[in-house]
């Protein structure tokens, strides 16, 4: 078969055996913001059409391929859910000689409050690290530029959360008077630790900002820490809206991202576990065999 993972501004296939093991795979900067006029099927032949002539069927994808503006519009499956859920929501998209491929939907949830929340591929992602959580009932968390943190339990995702981490990192950074402040250097641990323990006290994060810029003008924070205290101040508010996180903490991403997030629970006395950051091939394949058989 072949498994794909098409987000906004990445694509990756990859051909895999019959047991689910890789064979080949490739990726390129073609995300569907670079895909022009909506010619997702000229995309798709671009990077892996001699694939497809081969024979290799069936096409499973995931991700913003999915979205508005993807592809095809695939309506969110909702929580609690599981591969068969998400299995059955799945939409067929078709083109040129008796080419098609299947969309995986995403999925959505409200909070205690009735606020929907969404995502699309994270939870494919999720599907496929399932079996490498021994705990029946287990927090996951995705660290990016939205976060996410999703609570398994019994082989479903029952609920999620996401938290805008990694977007407002990068555009305070850019776009604000903190910024001005800040010099590209190696992270500081000892700063990114201040960030979230400050997360942990009272003012709440507007005002906490602001002491990124006040304590670098008065000569508490260097220019070169104050990035690192930044994203420890924004990391430690997302653990400080969390439920209580008891037992382990599974950390589904990027290895620096995984890494900071590691040191940001060890203040909270939370033990985390790296799971492998490429499960979305596992959980694509696991789509394809539930889809199979029903």
């Amino acid at each position: 078969m072949i498994a794909i993972d098409w987000g906004t501004s990445s694509f990756r296939a990859y051909r895999l055996a019959p047991d689910g093991a890789i064979v080949d795979k490739r990726s390129a900067p073609l995300g569907i913001l670079a895909v022009q006029d909506g010619k997702f099927a000229d995309a798709l032949e671009s990077q892996a059409g001699d694939w497809l002539s081969a024979g290799a069927a069936p096409v499973v994808m995931s991700g913003m391929i999915g979205s508005r503006q993807g592809w095809k519009e695939v309506p969110y499956a909702h929580c609690p859910a599981g591969l068969k859920e998400i299995a059955a929501g799945m939409l067929e998209v078709r083109w040129g000689n008796a080419r098609r491929a299947w969309i995986a939907p995403g999925l959505s949830c409200r909070d205690a409050q009735g606020v929907p929340d969404v995502m699309r591929g994270e939870e494919t992602q999720i599907l496929g690290a399932l079996s490498d959580i021994r705990a029946r009932s287990a927090w996951i968390c995705l660290p990016g530029t939205h976060s996410k943190w999703a609570h398994v339990e019994g082989g479903r995702i029952t609920l999620f959360a996401t938290h805008m981490t990694g977007e407002v990192f990068a555009v305070m950074k850019a776009h604000s008077i903190l910024g001005r402040l800040m010099t590209d250097a190696e992270l500081d641990s000892v700063a990114f630790q201040s960030g979230v323990l400050r997360a942990r006290e009272r003012g709440g994060l507007l005002h906490h900002l602001f002491g990124v810029r006040s304590r670098g003008l008065l000569g508490d924070l260097s220019d070169g820490d104050s990035a690192a205290y930044m994203s420890g101040l924004l990391i430690g508010h997302e653990l400080v809206s969390m439920p209580r996180l008891d037992g382990t903490v599974y950390l589904l991403g990027a290895p620096q991202l995984a890494h900071l997030y590691t040191e940001a629970l060890k203040s909270y006395g939370v033990d985390t576990v790296i799971l492998n950051a490429d499960s979305a091939v596992t959980g694509l394949f696991n789509l394809a065999q539930t889809l199979a058989e029903g």
